[in-house]
């Protein structure tokens, strides 16, 4: 009797661990829009342009996507190639404030949002960039064609990390 019960425990677990759970197999579809844009996106860190400034194969992969021939500024289109590797039809543009229409606006950050940078001297947004995460006052994001400084016109796709304050809008393209 002790053996049974052992076993039909150990049966439990074993289902209760694997992927054998219906409710595990749920969680994951959940989370799973978020994180496979981050992936995608954090697949490109160290993507840097070649033989001229907006140009090199990955970039113009990026601005294909969108309709774009190369070189043109790439950010909006490399957060957009992202949702599209990730299965996502929307956003598709290469223009930076493309990405904030009124209806996907919304006032937080979280993993896998978009974030885009004002420029006051071009009065309008014109950088943006993925949440990966948010720690206290800080975002950290992956964006293309930006720098090491942090700049609109980079030379690659980084990591970076920008205050919460440095932020203009915030849009969601899950919801």
């Amino acid at each position: 009797m002790a053996a049974i019960r052992f076993l039909a425990g150990f049966f439990c677990f074993a289902v209760i661990g694997s992927n054998w759970g219906f409710s595990s197999h749920i969680i994951k579809k959940e989370e799973s829009g978020y994180e496979k844009v981050i992936e995608i996106a954090r697949s490109q860190i160290g993507i840097r342009e070649t033989n001229c400034e907006n140009c090199g194969i990955a970039v113009k992969g990026y601005l294909d996507h969108c309709g774009i021939k190369s070189p043109a500024p790439y950010c909006a289109a490399f957060v957009s190639w992202c949702f599209g590797k990730a299965g996502y039809p929307q956003p598709r543009t290469a223009w930076s404030p493309g990405l904030f229409p009124a209806s996907r606006l919304v006032t937080t950050a979280k993993p896998g949002i978009v974030y885009g940078l004002y420029f006051p001297t071009l009065k309008r947004i014109a950088h943006c960039g993925l949440v990966e995460s948010v720690r206290n006052d800080l975002i950290y994001g992956l964006e293309g064609n930006t720098s090491l400084a942090g700049s609109r016109e980079g030379d690659g796709v980084y990591r970076k990390i920008r205050h919460k304050r440095s932020i203009y809008r915030y849009a969601d393209w899950f919801k």
